[in-house]
């Protein structure tokens, strides 16, 4: 079946100079054969690292916002649990 590169791990600098690559005008095709990553997985590491641009002007990726997600759903938790010890203090 060809040259199936399964279970290759990469690491981030060379996903980003991948995408760097790619949004510097080089086509998915090309990039995919001479390094050896699926097209499939080049278009993921291009939604997941492309910056995305807020009404303030700062950027953002895509990871980055999940990684703020995370934070947020922990941060949520925190505060309800100090809400119930609040309220278990107050009656005392």
């Amino acid at each position: 079946m060809g040259n199936k590169n399964t279970g290759k791990k990469y690491n981030q600098d060379f996903k980003k100079m991948i995408v760097d690559l790619y949004r510097s005008g080089s086509s998915v095709k090309e990039l995919s054969v001479e390094y050896g990553v699926s097209e499939v997985t080049i278009y993921k590491w291009n939604k997941k690292y492309s910056p995305i641009e807020t009404e303030d002007g700062s950027s953002l990726t895509a990871d980055d916002i999940a990684k703020m997600q995370k934070q947020m759903l922990r941060l949520q938790e925190e505060n309800e649990i100090l809400k119930k010890a609040m309220a278990i203090f107050a009656k005392k």
